[in-house]
């Protein structure tokens, strides 16, 4: 079985407040992005492997959220047998796109799928949490406003085919862990518009503002950092525009080293 992971965006990111448990609550807009994706390939075997290639992930394969997952399900259905796993990473870790919770959960869906356990999406999504807070997301794959700890998820009307998605990441990264260290609750109701760890991101990598800033200045109807970073995003409405075409072509020239993804979300 063959899936293909995908990353997310999220337009607008408020932290609420600080949860007695030490994570925190947010709100903000999950869109999924399906054209930048890793790649997974899930078989039935007689024995356990797993093949990874393509960037390299900087943890033990064993703590890599594909392996955990198939863990949680093989403990808790008798069901769950050997299987050959494939893998090759294509969306870079550190950057704000949930590039390995997207694995977690399209390992569960391939598991449900070839096991036959017969999980609704909401059951998937419920075993999948306990990976990682926005896992869940990844089992619906579809726009959606997310609170809590990123785990309480409203589908949404939000739709941004046809414009064009221009996704730069640099040579940095941003630890979650730190970007929650830096950050002050803001009870501010929620904005698409701001992403609140952006002001101590950017203080601490400079670089990230100037990308942004540069994005705007070429006439991106809208520029931000993806989750706690390291990935800044713009939107153009129309590629079409011989303007935004030009400014595209500067903008490539300018990070070519760091453009990750460019094209209109379909």
């Amino acid at each position: 079985m063959l899936l293909y992971p995908n990353c997310k965006l999220n337009i607008g990111l408020r932290v609420v407040r600080k949860r007695e448990d030490g994570y925190h609550d947010i709100e903000t807009v999950f869109y999924p992005v399906k054209g930048l994706h890793d790649e997974l390939e899930v078989t039935l075997a007689d024995t356990f492997s797993f093949h990874e290639e393509g960037i390299a992930v900087d943890c033990p394969a064993d703590d890599n959220l594909i392996i955990r997952c198939y863990r949680l399900f093989k403990e808790e259905f008798a069901l769950v047998g050997n299987v050959d796993i494939r893998f090759r990473k294509n969306i870079p870790f550190g950057a704000g796109l949930g590039g390995g919770s997207s694995d977690a959960a399209h390992m569960a869906i391939a598991l449900n799928e070839l096991f036959h356990l017969g999980l609704s999406r909401q059951e998937l999504a419920s075993r999948v949490s306990r990976l990682g807070a926005d896992c869940a997301f990844f089992i619906y794959n579809t726009p959606c406003f997310a609170e809590g700890i990123g785990d309480r998820l409203t589908p949404i009307d939000l739709d941004l085919r046809g414009k064009r998605l221009l996704m730069i990441k640099p040579d940095v990264h941003v630890s979650t862990r730190d970007a929650y260290a830096g950050i002050t609750p803001n009870p501010l109701p929620f904005s698409r518009s701001v992403n609140d760890f952006e002001t101590t991101v950017f203080a601490r990598y400079p670089l990230l503002a100037h990308i942004k800033q540069r994005l705007l200045d070429a006439g991106a109807s809208y520029a931000a950092m993806s989750g706690s970073g390291s990935t800044i995003f713009c939107l153009f409405e129309n590629d079409t525009e011989r303007c935004t075409l030009s400014n595209l072509r500067l903008l490539h020239e300018e990070f070519a080293s760091m453009i990750i993804f460019d094209d209109t979300l379909r």
